[in-house]
């Protein structure tokens, strides 16, 4: 009786896994060049946000940068345009005698996300002229050291971008340094003379280009930098009593038609306390008085009241059309508006009710209010972003909303 094999229990074979994705280094930890470039200046926490700058502004790129041996080399800092070309670059030079520091400075021409960079390189005249500087002279490898000397100024005389007169400058000293009429000091003299070192500051020769990674930099409109403030209360810009002796509030219109007087005193910038409705609630009186009188406005940082939180505007103030008519006299006037946008709440404010986990709740479930010890603003809830992290990243309003 023919016996028969018994079939073999094979495991199917695995479904194959994909690859992991490929995740780029994060620029602090890109791979060293051959001349390493370390510790780039100005860079915020590695990177992760962008140092800041106004165009034309002049500021210093700073680097350390160093290799093994006796080779010279040198470095350049390059601002990275917006568009991701090279912009502006300059040369670098040692500000930390023996600390292998070097810097240059440079300006950006106009707003955008820049990039800032340093290249470090290998810098073959600068090796040629310090050995053919100390061997010509003792009478060690002359021949040598001279044609090495001619070829260097050939090698940089093809660098792209040269000026035609440096090009000019380096064939005539390669041209020199072979002038076997000439004595070796002087054939020496031409390959080190004024010019072609200012021929070669202006554009060097350069090998084993190693760049660092492009660090970010933010360049905003010039007023950026600086500006003149001046803080109004638009309910005090055309406040006035009546006949029988009342007052009535100020508002975004009666404001606009005041900023001349402002403007002539030379201010850059109209900046606004908080605009939106005000609480009733526990509001306050003058003086910080508790015992707020029917006709006190409040203080206009207890924001929020059943008219709206911070998307809205108080109606005695005006509408959304009047506040884009007083930013628009503002610019007309050269001035731009701030807006104090206070994350605080008036115990009115709609987000009490709908997101009560925004605050902080005591222990005996009332929500804790602003305090400043002994003072105390019962008027006004702090926004607690411990207790929702997520959502308070997520929140926006009308005022800071992107466009």
């Amino acid at each position: 009786m023919a016996k028969t094999k018994p079939t073999s229990h094979v495991a199917p074979a695995a479904p194959a896994q994909p690859a992991p994705p490929q995740v780029p280094l994060p620029a602090p930890y890109a791979p060293v060049g051959r001349i390493p470039v370390t510790e780039v200046f100005p860079v915020v926490e590695d990177g992760r946000w962008p140092a800041k700058a106004v165009p034309d502004e002049v500021f210093p790129i700073r680097a350390t940068v160093f290799r093994e041996g006796h080779d010279r080399f040198g470095a350049t800092a390059v601002l990275v345009r917006p568009d991701g070309s090279d912009g502006p670059s300059a040369r670098m030079y040692e500000v930390g005698i023996g600390l292998d520091r070097y810097e240059a400075r440079l300006a950006a021409d106009a707003p955008g996300d820049w990039g800032i960079r340093v290249e470090g390189w290998s810098d073959p005249y600068g090796t040629w002229a310090h050995d053919a500087g100390v061997k010509v002279p003792a009478g060690v490898d002359v021949a040598l050291m001279l044609e090495e000397g001619a070829r260097v100024m050939e090698r940089a005389a093809a660098v792209p971008g040269r000026d035609a007169a440096d090009v000019e400058v380096l064939h005539a000293a390669a041209a020199a340094l072979r002038d076997e009429s000439a004595s070796p000091a002087d054939r020496l003299a031409a390959g080190l003379a004024g010019e072609v070192m200012a021929a070669l500051d202006r554009l060097p020769l350069r090998d084993h280009v190693s760049p660092s990674a492009t660090y970010p930099l933010q360049v905003d409109r010039r007023r950026a930098l600086a500006g003149s403030w001046y803080e109004i209360f638009p309910r005090s810009l055309g406040a006035h009593r009546d006949e029988q002796g009342n007052w009535h509030s100020g508002t975004l219109r009666t404001a606009a038609q005041r900023l001349d007087r402002i403007a002539a005193m030379g201010f850059d910038v109209l900046y606004l306390t908080p605009i939106s409705p005000i609480g009733t609630t526990n509001r306050k009186g003058r003086n910080n008085t508790l015992d707020a009188r029917p006709d006190d406005p409040g203080s206009p940082y207890g924001i929020g009241s059943p008219d709206g939180g911070h998307d809205a505007i108080h109606p005695e103030l005006g509408t959304f059309e009047d506040f884009d008519a007083l930013v628009a006299r503002a610019h007309e006037l050269g001035m731009e508006v701030a807006l104090d946008l206070a994350l605080q709440c008036s115990p009115d404010h709609p987000w009490v009710t709908e997101h009560p986990e925004w605050f902080t709740v005591l222990a005996d479930g009332s929500i804790a209010y602003a305090e400043n010890p002994p003072k105390k603003y019962q008027d006004i809830y702090p926004l607690n972003f411990d207790n929702d992290p997520e959502a308070s990243t997520r929140r926006s309003c009308r005022w800071c909303a992107p466009g």
